[in-house]
């Protein structure tokens, strides 16, 4: 396959995180989450994408033919997007697969990996387009030793409403089908954005 053929479109999330959707598959293995260098080894997709220069590439997450990149560095996506993009076409051309298969999980352990793949899908599908009806959205994060950390963003930003969506939707949903979570961490900044609900205490 000629590299150069192979399209990739990006869409810039935030300051920080931006999916790359690939027009062909880069790991059909499930999701992979890679959120140091030396966990990259083997990957030559992940190492190459955290040898990026000056991009300060904190989280690597591959699924099917999306690749989404999660940066420290405040240069824009538009400066380092063609580098990515350079980066998975030439992993992709490799003669080895651009991501390595995960290495097996004990019967009856659930990693981490594995429950941000079930809570993304259960976002996808439930949580998002439940609040996409007042024009709010919920985005997965992490998740950390079986804690989910999400950012609420759009009208469940600074919403007064935000806590019991959160507590009484999200939670419940959670809890049903992935019950392995055991808790979940909101780390929206309510008091930024156009409407905070939260304002900020006087001193």
């Amino acid at each position: 396959m000629d590299p150069q053929s192979i399209t990739i479109t990006a869409e810039p999330l935030n300051v920080e995180r931006c999916k790359f959707v690939v027009g062909v598959p880069v790991y059909n293995g499930g999701l992979r989450r890679f959120t140091a260098p030396h966990e990259a080894h083997g990957s030559p997709l992940a190492e190459a994408l955290f040898a990026i220069p000056g991009a300060e590439v904190q989280e690597i997450i591959v699924s099917g033919n999306l690749v989404t990149v999660v940066k420290a560095s405040t240069l824009p996506w538009q400066v380092l997007g063609k580098q990515i993009g350079a980066a998975i076409r030439e992993a992709l051309a490799g003669p080895v697969p651009a991501i390595a298969a995960k290495a097996e999980v004990a019967a009856g352990d659930v990693d981490d990996d594995t429950l941000y793949e079930r809570v993304s899908r259960l976002f996808d599908e439930e949580v998002n387009p439940m609040v996409a009806r007042h024009g709010g959205r919920v985005e997965l994060i992490d998740v950390q030793d079986a804690v989910v950390m999400l950012r609420m963003a759009g009208g469940c930003q600074g919403c007064g409403m935000a806590d019991v969506t959160l507590r009484q939707g999200i939670e419940g949903m959670l809890g049903q089908r992935v019950p392995e979570v055991k808790g979940i961490m909101d780390i929206t900044d309510h008091t930024a954005g156009e409407n905070p609900y939260f304002a900020a205490s006087k001193k």
